[in-house]
């Protein structure tokens, strides 16, 4: 019986949604299970968040399985607290987390088990100070480390944060702000290794972690996180997934339409796939003909795709990477980008006639680039090619292109 598929809504799936992955999810609970620490590596969209929460339900019944999302973190505190109230359904391992913050949670009247959870967060964080949250996180560990069964952390967008702690709201680094960063990957470091074997702790996010360390000099801290990289679909996975979703729905591709679709893309992003098919299916009930053919995959790809609404899902990797590269280094990142989608290839020539068109007070231009270049193909914007570098993505490139190239001049056409 062909395999069925329901549609991917929210920020992730797991159980009969998570599709594929199996070798993925297999090998990363072998990895746990000798113990390592994981820093999952993937550019956005590749299912990241999913292969936790899928890993995290797999182990539920061998693992205190424990998510913390630390998208709205900006400090060590933040995170102590986010860690803190992931132990709240876990009766004993919550009432010593309570012991640990006896005086901050004294002041919430009545009973604790009646109050949402926001406001025990704002008195965990209240009970907090720069000065104590290290020996109060040391102790949460040691809370963890006592529990009955081995502890899984999947911590997500820790890049996020410590992007916030590097660079502020000025992006800035400071010799302050860098040593705060310094202290509290250095007490995660600690503490993974102090509890190895009771511990295991799964580091991802929706930016490139290595890139904001490399940038502060603290590439070091996480040397004992082992990479773990994923990858995008192949196009028969891709293919196998529209296939499952088409027999869910009632679409019926005609003369291999779903390979042309995976095709199209080029880079098979698992979000990407579930997004062109929404737009097939949409387009099937509207005009109430359920069958689909490849010369409608264009149509679809040009208009729907490339149209208004696919700018708005598309527009989070800009916002993703201004996150990461800051104010100054972004409108060349952005010309950068916007000249490899338009001509085709990011060149060395390029790369040489764009110094002569901008300068940094305290940097050269060439080291900028640099820079760029190595958090572009980390977060897979582009990748090196023969002749320079080029999208990984056609459907990124195609944006690209299409949202920027009327403003933009190559820049070896360009008057100095």
């Amino acid at each position: 019986m062909p395999k069925k598929l329901k549609q991917a809504y929210g920020n992730w799936v797991e159980g009969e949604r998570f599709w594929d992955r199996e070798k993925d999810t297999e090998l990363m609970i072998k990895k746990l299970d000798e113990g390592a620490h994981l820093l999952l590596v993937a550019q956005r969209r590749m299912g990241k968040t999913s292969l936790m929460r899928e890993v995290k339900r797999q182990l539920a019944n061998r693992y205190t399985c424990l998510f913390i999302d630390l998208q709205k973190a900006s400090s060590a505190e933040d995170a102590i607290v986010e860690i803190s109230l992931a132990l709240k359904p876990h009766k004993n391992l919550w009432e010593k987390t309570r012991e640990l913050f006896v005086n901050a949670l004294n002041l919430i009247v009545g009973s604790i088990e009646e109050v949402n959870i926001a406001e025990v967060g704002i008195k965990l964080r209240a009970g907090l100070t720069s000065g104590d949250w290290s020996e109060k996180g040391d102790a949460l560990f040691s809370i963890l480390a006592g529990s009955e069964r081995p502890v899984l952390l999947l911590i997500d967008e820790v890049p996020l944060m410590i992007n916030r702690m590097l660079k502020g709201e000025d992006f800035k680094i400071t010799p302050e702000r860098k040593a705060g960063v310094d202290m509290f990957m250095s007490w995660l470091r600690k503490n993974s290794l102090a509890h190895q074997g009771r511990i295991r702790i799964v580091l991802s996010g929706s930016i490139g972690f290595e890139p904001i360390l490399r940038q502060a000099g603290l590439s070091a801290v996480i040397n004992n996180f082992q990479p773990f990289d994923l990858k995008p679909w192949d196009i028969t996975t891709a293919v196998e997934c529209l296939q499952a979703l088409a027999e869910e729905y009632g679409i019926v591709f005609k003369e291999d339409a779903e390979t042309a679709m995976a095709k199209r893309l080029g880079c098979c992003i698992p979000h990407h796939v579930q997004m062109f098919f929404t737009y097939v299916y949409d387009r099937c009930i509207r005009r109430g003909r359920m069958e689909f053919f490849p010369d409608e995959v264009n149509d679809i790809y040009e208009n729907e795709m490339l149209g208004i609404r696919g700018h708005a899902e598309l527009t989070h990797y800009e916002d993703r990477l201004k996150l990461v590269l800051g104010p100054e280094a972004f409108p060349l990142a952005l010309e950068m980008l916007t000249e490899t989608a338009v001509i085709g290839c990011l060149t060395r020539y390029s790369l040489a006639a764009f110094q002569k068109h901008y300068a940094f007070s305290d940097i050269s231009v060439q080291s900028v680039q640099e820079e760029i270049l190595r958090v572009l193909e980390h977060d897979g914007y582009i990748k090196a090619g023969k002749d320079g570098f080029v999208f990984d993505s056609h459907l990124l490139r195609d944006w690209w292109n299409r949202r920027y190239r009327y403003f933009h001049v190559p820049v070896l056409e360009r008057r100095i």
